[in-house]
C-alpha cells in the first residue's frame, strides 16, 4: 500500500505511465506523452519518455510518493523504457 506499482505502455509512437494502487485497483496518478506540455515539442522518442518521466516524477512528490515498484509490461528495459525510468529516478522516485 506504501508503494504503489508504477506501469508503463509503450506504442510505437506514444508512451505512458501510470501510478496504480493494487489493493484498491485504482489509479493514482497518471501520464502521457499526449499531454500538452510535451505533445507541444519535436524531440524523438527517447527524449519523450525521458520528459514522461519528469512529468510523473513531479506528480508523485506533490502527492507525497516517494518510492514506487517499477513494472516494465514485459518490455525490454533498454531505449524508452530506460530513459522514462531514469527521468523518474532524477526526478526522486525511488525504485
Amino acid at each position: 500500500a506504501e508503494r504503489p506499482r508504477m506501469s508503463v505502455f509503450r506504442s510505437n509512437k506514444q508512451i505512458s505511465v501510470q501510478l496504480i494502487d493494487d489493493l484498491s485497483g485504482k489509479t493514482l496518478l497518471a501520464t502521457s506523452s499526449l499531454i500538452k506540455e510535451i505533445a507541444e515539442k519535436s524531440v524523438n522518442k527517447i527524449e519523450q519518455a525521458e520528459l514522461v518521466g519528469q512529468v510523473i516524477a513531479e506528480k508523485a512528490t506533490a502527492a507525497g510518493i516517494t518510492s514506487v515498484v517499477f513494472d516494465r509490461n514485459g518490455y525490454l528495459y533498454h531505449g524508452r523504457v530506460k530513459s522514462l525510468a531514469d527521468a523518474a529516478r532524477k526526478g526522486g522516485l525511488k525504485f
